[in-house]
């Protein structure tokens, strides 16, 4: 239990807490601001195509129980709206971002790739401490 505890103490003083509280507070307001555009922009001109033109209110009767399709319909645009834009605006950029940074990451000296097992071993190394295989003088990878 105190491992707990202490692990909670470091992951509120170790500063995460603040950019996910951020995030969060952001992707609320990005989540209505869709819902809206959804509700208020999108499903008039589908509901038009449906003869209403309120299309959350669209409904249907089978005996007592009612069902709204329409507004069913609203939050499965409104969910693909969301997840369009934060792949769009979010997943590609940073995936572009990191494959550029690891083209700029700089090859380090002080390691090589043994010829064998591709094992990462230091540079000055005569045999792998993996497979064991005699290492030439060859220059780090």
């Amino acid at each position: 239990m105190s491992d707990l505890i202490k692990g909670f103490k470091e992951f509120v003083a170790g500063g995460s807490l603040v950019p996910i509280a951020v995030a969060f507070v952001v992707g609320t307001a990005i989540a209505a601001l869709v819902k809206s555009l959804v509700e208020d922009m999108i499903t008039p001109i589908i509901g038009l195509i449906f003869g209403k033109t309120d299309f959350g209110a669209l409904t249907f009767k089978i005996g007592k129980a009612l069902f709204h399709y329409g507004s069913f319909i609203n939050a499965v645009i409104t969910f693909l709206t969301v997840a369009a834009a934060m792949y769009f605006f979010v997943v590609v950029p940073y995936n572009k971002f990191q494959e550029r940074r690891k083209k700029e990451d700089p090859i380090d000296p002080t390691v090589k790739k043994c010829t064998e097992c591709l094992s990462e071993i230091p540079a000055d190394a005569r045999k792998c401490a993996f497979c064991a295989s005699p290492q030439g003088a060859t220059a780090a990878a």
